[in-house]
């Protein structure tokens, strides 16, 4: 052990002077690192806003009336919407869609509607909100092909489509913020096709991994 009363005070003082620096030196590196991590910590943030802005760039002209009855709170006129946006999608007349067409859907455009009804709704409406909705229940792949009815009408009283045992006719549904979650967009589902149409539009959703993130 070496005596301290042996260095001179002069050398000593030195010592402590640069020991103190460098330990200064590396609190201000760890604050900067600090800084960074702060930083990066906002980057998956900016990177969903940056996708959600990508995803509207391609067809920016064809989701506009959407968008415009979304941001006015027009959840009627966003839900004909909505329905117009498939058919167009798929090319088809309301008459001629099919649950085949609706197992082929494109991912992409389910992803832009979707986001859209979540942003201007506060996450309170959506596709995959309806879904989540739907596996909180139990529902799955599976249930989908087996089309379990009994589930789907106990997701649709959840949703409020359904009352007293009997499904609602979309005019008399709530189209305000008041409505339970996942209520709308509604009038699609109201297909000549009943509960299959709705089997595959819900599989559709999971293939295409629409899901609420939290």
């Amino acid at each position: 052990m070496i005596d301290d009363r042996s260095i001179p005070a002069e050398q000593l003082a030195n010592a402590l002077a640069s020991i103190q620096q460098q330990l200064q030196e590396l609190t201000n590196r760890f604050d900067n690192v600090d800084d960074r991590l702060e930083e990066l910590s906002d980057v998956p943030a900016k990177i969903t806003r940056l996708e959600n802005d990508l995803m509207l760039l391609g067809d920016r002209y064809r989701y506009k009336a959407l968008q415009k009855y979304l941001a006015e709170e027009n959840w009627f006129e966003a839900d004909h919407e909505t329905v117009r946006l498939i058919l167009a999608v798929t090319n088809r007349e309301i008459e001629e869609l099919t649950p085949k067409d609706i197992q082929h859907f494109p991912c992409n455009d389910l992803m832009v509607i979707d986001q859209l009804w979540r942003q201007y709704s506060g996450d309170r409406f959506g596709f995959s909100v309806q879904l989540q909705t739907y596996q909180d229940l139990g529902g799955t792949v599976e249930s989908t092909i087996e089309q379990d009815n009994k589930l789907i009408e106990t997701w649709g009283e959840r949703l409020g489509w359904r009352k007293e045992n009997r499904w609602l006719k979309c005019k008399d549904l709530d189209f305000s913020l008041n409505a339970p979650a996942g209520c709308h967009p509604s009038r699609w589902w109201n297909s000549p096709y009943g509960s299959k149409m709705t089997n595959f539009f819900l599989s559709r959703l999971m293939t295409c991994d629409i899901s609420v993130i939290s």
